[in-house]
Formats: structure tokens, sequence, C-alpha cells
């Protein structure tokens, strides 16, 4: 479905910057000219009946109008929205309440009616409601029925083009990716565009969903298309480029937003220093973060959490501490991401006591612990082999309403291998599995290497066999471990018959020694 996607999106533009900022018209030469299709006026019984419902819904006589409900076809109900179409209200009111009384007598002309009264009188968030209950009913072919539906109904209710926008944003906003394409497509074809909001929803749509591929093809082809950018689709498309690993591009976009009369916003900023953080590149996170100042541009706690993050990311804790002070020198009040993460980064250092200190001071300012607090001070804990204070920290958990999770329990396993109690650590192996957590790569790399560091290669291979159950290949160095350990034990023939069933599994690890699986 993604290669369909791209090739809709990959017509490269000619002769443009790579900023576009020209309003584009909505109809052109090239457009495909509107289908006007008429509507057989009501007659006889059809036309009583609609004349009297009209007299009914205009004097709010409901309770008269119940007993028509019987009399109720699709015909007669399209002909009496257009007949109330100027009242948005009334013919809001109308349209729900044939959906309670005769839900199937809503087809999709009378839905297209409705559609149009609505985004004609700006009630794009009604329209955009009516869309997502006929998108996620998938009782019908979308987009394209639903799409002609409102192409063949637009002249007769005088539309405008942003029912066909708020088609678009809602296939959106629900990441219909290809529905939205399609809607796209169409909408070219007669001259539509959606709306830069429209747009900037798509694209942030596919950055949810990891294609930055076809985001950035479609903002080339909004470029291609002359549909104006503003600052929320420059920092969506800095994002793209940032994710892909591209930050001189995602650099170039941030100068040139200044060349459009555009003023990068501190999101723009936060966009491109996570980028840098995201590669280590924390000097020139640094130096932007001071232009950010210089031109008056004040960072927010996303920008200063950020930073920490890159700074612990690399082991720089000291750094990382002095943008905490530098923050609150700056009255930009720390939060529960910004202790997690300096905490974290202690604990993977091994610095525990730092650690506790910044738990203490996050409470001494009322900033409540979650559990990823907790998880980053045991763990912490644990590096260290002080299993007895991380068990402390476990109980409090129950007071504080948390639940541990496998975060955890892999930091208590860790703690027990640290000190080299394979026992106490399988123990809690097995109150991890019965809890409904579940152990990760890690956490079997070092229960097993415990155990074979402790001599019990029984206990090794249950684990392992269990991680094998998981459809988990082992590290390339455990197994090397332990197949050792076997061989120099005496117990070279589970150790054949171990890597057999790893290699009919399909889980061998890459790596592992050729002259052990040459035996095999």
């Amino acid at each position: 479905m993604y290669d369909f996607l791209v090739c809709c999106f990959s017509t490269t533009p000619k002769n443009l910057s790579s900023v576009e900022t020209a309003v584009p018209s909505k109809r052109n030469w090239n457009s495909i000219p509107l289908p006007h299709r008429t509507v057989p006026d009501p007659k006889g019984h059809d036309l009583d009946f609609i004349n009297v419902a009209y007299s009914h819904l205009v004097h709010s006589s409901w309770d008269k109008l119940e007993n028509l409900a019987i009399g109720l076809t699709p015909f007669r109900i399209k002909h009496i929205l257009l007949k109330i179409k100027k009242d948005y209200v009334l013919s809001l009111e109308f349209f729900n309440w044939v959906e309670e009384k005769c839900p199937n007598f809503h087809t999709l002309e009378t839905h297209s009616i409705i559609l149009h009264i609505l985004t004609n009188n700006r009630k794009f968030k009604s329209a955009e409601t009516i869309l997502k209950k006929i998108v996620v009913s998938g009782s019908i072919d979308l987009p394209s029925r639903l799409f002609d539906a409102i192409l063949y109904s637009y002249r007769v209710c005088d539309s405008s083009p942003r029912v066909f926008d708020s088609l678009f944003r809602t296939f959106a906003y629900l990441k219909k990716c290809r529905y939205a394409t399609d809607t796209f497509c169409q909408m070219k074809d007669y001259g539509f565009y959606p709306t830069v909001e429209s747009c900037n929803a798509y694209l942030s749509s596919l950055i949810d969903l990891d294609r930055m591929d076809i985001a950035l093809a479609f903002y080339r082809e909004m470029r291609r298309c002359r549909i104006p950018s503003n600052v929320y689709t420059l920092n969506l498309v800095m994002c793209v480029y940032c994710r892909m690993g591209r930050l001189e591009k995602a650099g170039e976009l941030f100068r040139e937003m200044e060349i459009m009369g555009l003023n990068p916003t501190v999101v723009s900023c936060n966009t491109l220093i996570a980028g840098y953080c995201q590669q280590g590149l924390m000097d020139s996170a640094i130096k932007l973060k001071n232009m950010m100042e210089s031109k008056g541009l004040h960072l927010n706690v996303v920008s200063y959490n950020t930073l920490i993050h890159g700074f612990c990311k690399e082991g720089k804790l000291h750094e990382a501490n002095k943008i905490l002070t530098e923050m609150k020198a700056r009255e930009v009040a720390p939060n529960v991401i910004t202790y997690n993460t300096l905490i974290n980064g202690y604990a993977q250092v091994g610095n525990s006591e730092m650690g506790c200190r910044l738990f203490d001071e996050m409470s001494s300012r009322g900033i409540k612990a979650d559990i990823l607090t907790y998880n980053a001070l045991i763990l912490g804990l644990c590096k260290e082999g002080k299993t007895r204070k991380a068990a402390y920290s476990v109980k409090e958990l129950d007071k504080e309403n948390l639940v541990p999770n496998s975060s955890t329990f892999h930091a208590l396993i860790l703690g027990q291998c640290v000190r080299k109690n394979s026992e106490g650590a399988f123990k809690l192996y097995k109150t991890m599995i019965s809890s409904g957590c579940y152990p990760n790569n890690h956490t079997f790399t070092i229960l097993i290497s415990t155990f074979c560091k402790n001599k019990d290669f029984d206990g090794a291979v249950e684990i392992l066999e269990e991680m094998l159950e998981l459809s988990m290949v082992p590290e390339a160095h455990v197994l090397s471990e332990l197949y050792s350990g076997l061989c120099r034990y005496g117990k070279e023939e589970i150790a054949m018959m171990l890597c057999r069933d790893i290699e009919a599994r399909g889980l061998m690890p890459t790596g592992f020694s050729e002259c052990y699986k040459s035996q095999i």
C-alpha cells in the first residue's frame, strides 16, 4: 500500500525553491469540469408528504413529525434536507432524528447533503463527526463512492471546496492514508486543494505511523501544487528530516523560515535540538539553544528535558546536571520527566546516591513520582548490589498505588545477579512470570550468564529453553559461555542437543563461534 502512496506523490517539483509561498488557485485550466446531476422533483404523494413534514419542522412540531416517520423514504428525506438547507441547525436536528428513527434510510446522498449544509455554514467539526461515523462503520466502499456522492450533490447544494477538505482531513485524523491520498488526488483533478491545516494533519499522521518517506513525498507535492506552508508545516517536515537522520536538511529548512517571513517557534527549535541530541551532537544542540536565547526565544521544559536526555544518553551527567541548574535559575519548573531522565542517567552509571538525592529533591518540590521514577531508582540501587534498599523502594510502590512492571522485575533480577545470587534471581524471574510480566532479551541474558558463573548449568539451560519458547534469539556471547561450560563439565551431549534445537528453531545468533557450530 505504501509503495502506491509514494508513487502518488513522486512527481518532483520543477523550478521551485526549497520553500514555496504562493497561494494556489482553487481551479485551474486543466481541471475536470464539475459534473451536474439533476435531482428529480417530487410529485404527488411525495410532494404532499415533503410539504407537510417541512411545515412541522419549521414550527418545531416534532410530535406531529413522529406520526409521519412511517412514511419516510430516502427520496423524501433528501428533498426535506434540500428544502431546509439554509437552516443548518434544523437540518442537523432532522438528520439526527432520521438516524434515530430510520437509520437504514440514510444513504450516501443524504449524508453528502448534510455535509454540504454543515461545511457551507463552517460547522466543520460537526461535518467531521458525521464523516468519522461513516468511515468507522466501514459500510461503504471508501473513498471513491463517498467522494462521488459529495461531488454529484455539490452544485445542487451550492457548496464550497471546504466539503472536500473536511473529507481529506477526516481520513488524515483517522490515519487512513490510502483514503487520504485518493481523496487528495481526486480533489486535484477537479481543481480543489486542501487547506494547509488539513495537510498538516496528514503529515502529522504519517509521522505517527513512521512513514517518513511518504510524508516527505507529500510535502514535495504540496510545494508542487503551491499549497502554502506555515510554521507548523515546516516544523513537521523538520521532524521528518531529523527522524531520517538528515540534519543538514532540517537545519537548512530552519534557516529558510525567516526568508519566508515565518518566525521559528520554540517548537521549531525543540525539533532541531531533539535531532541533534538523537545523533549525539550535543555541541550543535547547545549552540542552537544559545542562539534561541540571543534572539529572545525562551526555552521551555521540553527544550531542557531534551538537552538533559541527550547528555544522559552520552553519559555526560555533569553537563546534564548543569542544564537542570540553569533550568531552575531561569524559573522553568522541572517536571517528572526531568527527574526521571536524570535519575535513570545516574542509575546507568551506577551512582545510586545521586539518584536518591534527586528523588528527594523531586519529592520536596511536590512532584509525584511515577513507576518510571521508582524503576530508575531501583535500577541504580540494584546495579550497586544494594538489594535491601531496592526492596524498600518496591514496598513504596504499593503505598503510591503503583504496580511493578517488567522493568521493575528486570532491575531486581539484575540486583540479585550482581550479588551472584542465581537462586534469588530465579525466584524473582518466576514471580515476574506469575505477575503477568515478561522478561526481555537482556533479562534472559543476565540470568543465563549468572547461572553459568555459579556453575549451575542445568538452571542456565532451563532459562535458555524458556527463552527459546518465546522465539527470542540468545546473545552469541552468552550462548558461547553456556556451551563452553557444559562441555567443560562433561555435558557435551546436552550442549550439542541444545545447539541443534536452537538451529532447528531458526534462532541461532549471528557471531556464534564457528568452531562450536562445526561440532553440531
